[in-house]
């Protein structure tokens, strides 16, 4: 059965280098990414941007991309990276949600979570906090699904 995996992490990535996320994603993103594998992918800026520019460049895995409301909602760099990638993308999903507050996040995380075998997470910070990145990974944990947590 092929790999499904979500990827979840930091809208916060101006600490570090274009480049250093280049060789981040293909240290630990690469070895998942065969050809009949599957990422789910939320829409928004960071991380989520990032790795999908990245698995498109670099992969033929299959990605979904998996927004909150509606792409026109989220930030201008996730909605060009959506569009550069548009070609790659398999399927957007766009879960209709009338607010864009921590409750329709939640929601995006699970949807991914639920349809993964397993969520590679790029938290902002070590030890365990409480943003979305750490709450995908713990709703992955409460799953009983593996999770590759890379802190960046």
């Amino acid at each position: 059965m092929p790999l499904a995996a979500a990827i979840t992490g930091t809208r916060e990535i101006g600490h570090r280098e274009l480049a250093w996320f280049r060789d981040l994603f293909g240290t630990y993103l690469a070895p998942w990414a065969s050809d009949d594998a599957h990422f789910f992918i939320g829409g928004a800026k960071g991380i989520d941007s990032l790795s999908l520019l990245w698995l498109a460049g670099n992969s033929k895995a299959r990605i979904t991309v998996v927004v909150p409301g509606a792409v026109a909602q989220q930030p201008a760099e996730a909605r060009q990276a959506i569009e550069r990638c548009r070609d790659r993308i398999a399927d957007v999903v766009e879960l209709g949600a009338a607010e864009l507050r921590t409750p329709a996040y939640h929601a995006r995380n699970r949807y991914m979570v639920d349809r993964a075998q397993m969520v590679i997470g790029f938290p902002l910070t070590v030890p365990e906090g409480t943003s979305g990145t750490w709450q995908t990974l713990n709703y992955a944990a409460s799953q009983g699904k593996p999770r590759l947590i890379v802190p960046i």
